[in-house]
């Protein structure tokens, strides 16, 4: 059974650093490629960052060069570092993956950015 769950949200300040992360289970990890999602208050769910099994990254030009997605294939874990956060990435962060044509998503992760 394919599972995500994210964890590590939390509240922090204009400027600051947060890392969420999203432990896998049920596939072989290493093979797939992932995504960050996020959804704002009223707004879609909109996409963040890829990484492919072979560690290629990519990203929305609204985090590009603030946030950094990577991931251990030993312990099936993806992870987002986001750095110099503003109000505007307050979301519901959420990771993703296609399986063949089956789509899985964790429950979602809350962050927060306010001062």
């Amino acid at each position: 059974q394919v599972q995500l769950v994210e964890s590590g949200g939390g509240l922090v300040q204009p400027g600051g650093s947060l890392r969420v992360s999203c432990a896998a289970s049920g596939f072989i990890f290493r093979t797939w490629n992932m995504r960050w999602y996020r959804q704002a208050p009223g707004k879609e769910r909109e996409w963040v960052a890829t990484i492919t099994g072979f560690g290629d990254s990519y990203y929305a030009d609204s985090v590009k060069g603030r946030f950094t997605i990577t991931r251990d294939n030993i312990k099936n874990t993806l992870y987002l570092q986001m750095n110099g956060l503003n109000t505007e990435d307050t979301a519901i962060y959420f990771c993703q993956t296609l399986l063949g044509t089956s789509e899985y998503w964790g429950q979602g992760t809350q962050v927060t950015v306010s001062s």
